[in-house]
């Protein structure tokens, strides 16, 4: 979009930046160019014009050597050429995992990646549940326990200190690891590691709670309140809070006057109507 800037210097119009140029409106005057690409740019300039090579992507936490070390591509060789380019690639993918610890890492970074993009998350929490995989395999505490679990814990983790909505529930339904997995690495990091989670706040789940029930903001508000009430009367403590969540969305619609059952509050919330039941009724009385 064409935007007034300043005086043109040879007849006092009106310039204008259009794209790269900056030009007088009135004489047509090129005043200045600015071709400079300011975007990222990671390509080797040795030689440039016959060697517009780049050099890779970013560093990364979510490979096990930072995306540092390089790949043998394919090409269209037959015969002897190609089974000896197959020997190269096998033993340099050898030479890149030297290690059992290594092997293992790739495998636990492998698995968050992978779960990280079945729950549709972003890549900051990748690569921080990437890390406290890495300090949990530091502090020994893989031995004897399952590296799906631990990458499946990393990533809970990482929503927890995120302040990203996510249960257990959902998780292990994308995991290849099951709740007791999950649960042990789990415990064993907040054990060892002193994790810095707390209790999780039922608010954080109401925005994806009501979407999924298409119930409109005016209903979230008020159940942002049930919620806040619920926490002074100390009705959330030992509660599963995306329970207590469902059960506010509940009581917030209802007094609302919008449509939403108890089994679709407590579908969403993946508890029974029972649990929620129970809420909304002391949260009535209360």
């Amino acid at each position: 979009m064409a935007t007034t800037t300043t005086l043109c210097p040879e007849c006092e119009g009106r310039l204008r930046t259009d794209g790269d140029e900056t030009v007088c409106g009135e004489c047509g005057l090129v005043v200045s160019e600015d071709r400079i690409d300011r975007g990222p740019e990671w390509r080797s300039f040795a030689d440039d014009d016959r060697d517009p090579r780049r050099t890779g992507a970013p560093l990364t936490r979510s490979r096990h050597d930072r995306g540092l070390s390089t790949e043998i591509g394919h090409t269209r060789v037959k015969g002897r050429k190609r089974r000896q380019w197959a020997r190269m690639r096998r033993q340099h993918t050898r030479a890149r995992i030297s290690s059992k610890r290594d092997r293992n890492r790739v495998y636990g970074f492998t698995e968050i990646r992978r779960l990280v993009s079945a729950a549709e998350l972003p890549d900051s929490l990748r690569d921080r549940a990437c890390t406290l995989f890495e300090s949990a395999q530091d502090a020994d505490l893989l031995r004897g326990r399952s590296l799906e679990g631990f990458a499946a814990a990393t990533v809970y983790v990482a929503c927890r200190v995120g302040g990203v909505a996510r249960t257990r529930e959902e998780l292990v339904a994308d995991a290849k690891a099951d709740a007791d997995e999950l649960r042990a690495a789990f415990d064993a990091m907040n054990r060892e590691l002193g994790l810095p989670v707390g209790p999780i706040d039922p608010a954080e789940y109401l925005p994806r709670f009501a979407t999924e029930l298409g119930l409109d903001t005016s209903v979230e508000r008020a159940a942002r309140d049930y919620v806040e009430t619920a926490a002074e009367r100390g009705l959330t403590n030992g509660r599963n809070p995306s329970g207590v969540a469902a059960a506010c969305l509940y009581a917030a619609a209802r007094d609302e006057g919008v449509d939403c059952t108890q089994a679709a509050a407590a579908d969403v919330a993946d508890v029974t109507p029972v649990t929620l039941r129970s809420t909304y009724v002391e949260l009535r009385d209360e």
